[in-house]
């Protein structure tokens, strides 16, 4: 049994006016006709008179998060003031605290996702006034779903008459709502709604408990939406036979599947023989929990497929395992594979690809080349022509490492980019540990002498007393979620990296009583069995947790040299990457030094450069001269109150040009529009004790 619900509301100059949807086309422009116009013209074609609109979660559908204003520049973005903010606390039945969206901005009006039940709200986008809000209230489906909260975004389609919003419920139903009332389109799936469920070319018989879901927005381009799959967060699931991460596309009007690609190929299909003794029957996750991206003119749809089960351990799937770690295009008619490239084989790091991917029409050797490129948790930077899946530049199979973990099948070689070169920290080893004082780098000697280190592919082993573990960056360090960013005009790409996102993982049997993984995270004979994920069990529908009991990780000594980071800095950077020749441009550390580095008393008197700051949460936006991202971290610097900075840099040499205050951390990446000639930037701000909410910036007005 599912409840819905709309709350529609008018402002007050339109209160005389005789319908909702005349009453919004009275008050705001018209919709944009054609989004989606092309991949490199896609941002020029939004703007329409004084309004400049971000129709799709990236912008575009080629991944840029580009946004052609200037009126917000190095001159003035100090002075950004707020226009208006939206708290989001009363869309759920509890406050988010983990607000990741992106919103869209059509001629005036916001649309977004917002709070615990993953409500969609329209709202003025000059004075942050609610228009209308929808939530589907979906029980148990909802409280049990392994992706809960918000999400990161919706998507907007429009044919120049009907204009709709699309996006994934928590309880993972594709929904088509009106743009200007936020009623169910009827003419939609069933009644408004598509199962997705159902019809996956997979049986799933419980459809309140079966694990699949979708956070990211879905991808549109014509009258064709692709949707993706996520599953539960946390390194061991409970099933090495999991949900498969199968991608489909639906017809944007009706509803009606046209088409599914298998990430785990079937018997029969190309890739199935890369799972050895069968795995591929099973084996599940594979999917797409980031972004899809989409060139109109190549008629291309680019799948940047995550890692199959587990993370860490894959001796019951033996082989490369396609289409797992791959980036694969298909047809966006009929979901054919038209080309592939496995950027990891038999993944064990849990570095699975999780950018949405770079669509850039760029010069190489003064060549005119349209290319796709996948920044990643190792750092590297992958670049392909689009058309065809051959790299760019050489990418090389070079032997790695072997590990010792019974029964676990390794790949021989891995595939390493020669250019462009590394972004980010890639793997641990002795020269990458802190270094501030002699002292200090003896005890990180100390604290890793029970562990290994080694570059990127150095595989999980067996924790003993002995060796506890391989300590590495490998879940969060480098490029997550939020992915890159991208210049159309220069083809220079921007992407923020983690660099002291560091854990340690050693393997211990699976406990038969909790998971049929023969090997899970564990540390000397203690399983460390992580099922549930940031976020999960928070949900709208969701009963409160009973205080946590405590254990699970006991054991694991801490990574960190005296409360300070185990690693040296940066702890964080903005690279911009020069994808005409495979270059890095400039690199700088993101984010004020954290409080407990600038204050520690071993550091007194020393001279340390701004660090960054770690998280693996931050996404950049790009306009005609800047380079925009918030921190994700708190600090007080005693020149202001206690908070993060939303901060601008030149895109040309990478020096910081403005900042502005937040009362609390950037959790989604911001997003920029033009309404009545005025330039806006959104972020989504949320974590530690403050809730989500959207906060608009804008320049002072002119007396």
């Amino acid at each position: 049994m599912i409840a819905s619900r709309t709350l529609f509301l008018l402002p007050a100059t339109a209160l005389l006016l005789t319908s909702a949807p005349a009453a919004l086309a009275q008050t705001f422009a018209p919709a944009l006709r054609a989004p989606n116009a092309s991949v490199q013209g896609a941002a020029a074609a939004r703007q329409d008179g004084e309004n400049v609109n971000w129709t799709s979660y990236n912008s575009d559908v080629s991944g840029s998060r580009f946004a052609p204003l200037d009126q917000i520049n190095a001159g003035n973005f100090k002075d950004l003031e707020v226009a208006w903010r939206f708290k989001t606390d009363m869309f759920g039945s509890r406050p988010e605290y983990k607000l990741e969206g992106t919103p869209l901005a059509v001629d005036g009006v916001i649309f977004t996702t917002a709070g615990t039940r993953r409500a969609v709200v329209a709202i003025n986008g000059t004075t942050g006034e609610l228009l209308w809000s929808y939530a589907l209230h979906e029980g148990k489906r909802s409280a049990v779903s392994p992706r809960a909260l918000s999400g990161r975004g919706l998507s907007y389609w429009t044919d120049g008459n009907k204009r709709r919003i699309l996006y994934t419920t928590i309880g993972y139903r594709l929904v088509s709502l009106d743009a200007d009332t936020g009623q169910v389109d009827t003419s939609f799936g069933d009644k408004g709604f598509v199962d997705l469920k159902q019809d996956w070319d997979q049986p799933m018989t419980d459809l309140e408990e079966g694990e699949a879901g979708a956070h990211s927005a879905p991808a549109i381009s014509g009258n064709t939406v692709i949707i993706g799959a996520a599953f539960r967060e946390g390194f061991t699931p409970r099933s090495m036979n999991n949900t498969k991460g199968y991608v489909r596309a639906f017809d944007v009007r009706t509803g009606k599947r046209l088409w599914t690609f298998h990430t785990v190929p079937k018997k029969g299909e190309f890739g199935y023989e890369t799972w050895l003794k069968g795995s591929a029957e099973t084996t599940g996750n594979a999917g797409v929990w980031t972004q899809v991206s989409i060139d109109p003119e190549l008629n291309l749809a680019y799948l940047n497929v995550e890692s199959p089960t587990s993370d860490f351990y894959g001796g019951q799937r033996p082989g490369a395992g396609l289409f797992g770690n791959s980036l694969v295009a298909v047809d966006l008619t009929t979901g054919e594979r038209k080309w592939h490239f496995q950027l990891i084989h038999h993944e064990i790091w849990d570095l699975d690809n999780s950018s949405a991917p770079l669509l850039m029409n760029v010069n190489v050797d003064g060549q005119a080349r349209k290319v796709v490129g996948v920044p990643s948790k190792q750092g590297f930077f992958y670049v392909f022509d689009r058309t065809t899946g051959k790299p760019v530049w050489p990418i090389n199979e070079v032997k790695v490492p072997k590990g010792n973990v019974p029964g676990e099948w390794y790949s021989p070689t891995q595939p390493i980019p020669t250019k462009p070169p590394i972004y980010a920290r890639n793997g641990i080893t002795e020269a990458d540990l802190i270094d501030f004082t002699p002292e200090l780098k003896k005890k990180a000697l100390e604290v890793t002498s029970r562990f290994e280190l080694g570059p990127v592919y150095t595989p999980p082993i067996v924790s003993t007393k002995d060796k506890l573990g391989v300590i590495n960056n490998w879940a969060q360090g480098g490029t997550n979620w939020p992915g890159g960013s991208f210049d159309p005009e220069t083809g220079i790409a921007y992407v923020y990296a983690c660099g002291a996102c560091i854990s340690a993982t050693g393997l211990q049997p699976g406990p038969d009583t909790m998971t049929d993984v023969d090997w899970v995270v564990g540390v000397d004979g203690q399983p460390v069995v992580m099922i549930k994920g940031p976020g999960e069990g928070a949900g709208a529908d969701t009963p409160a947790a009973p205080p946590a009991a405590g254990g699970g990780g006991a054991g694991i000594p801490r990574l960190n040299v005296d409360g300070l980071p185990l690693v040296k800095p940066p702890y964080g950077t903005i690279s911009a990457i020069d994808v005409n020749n495979g270059t890095i441009k400039w690199q700088v550390a993101h984010g004020e030094t954290p409080d407990f580095v600038r204050n520690h008393p071993a550091l007194k008197g020393l001279d340390i450069p701004r660090t960054g700051q770690s998280t693996y949460q931050i996404g950049t936006l790009v306009t005609k001269s800047l380079i925009i991202a918030g921190e994700n971290q708190v600090t007080s610097p005693g020149d202001r109150p206690r908070g993060a900075m939303l901060r601008a840099y030149d895109k040309g040499n990478g020096k910081e040009v403005g900042a502005v205050y937040m009362a609390g951390p950037q959790s989604g990446s911001p997003m920029s529009y033009m309404v009545n000639g005025k330039q806006y930037i959104i972020v989504a701000v949320s974590g530690g004790t403050y809730s989500g909410e959207y906060i608009a910036y804008t320049l002072p007005s002119k007396n």
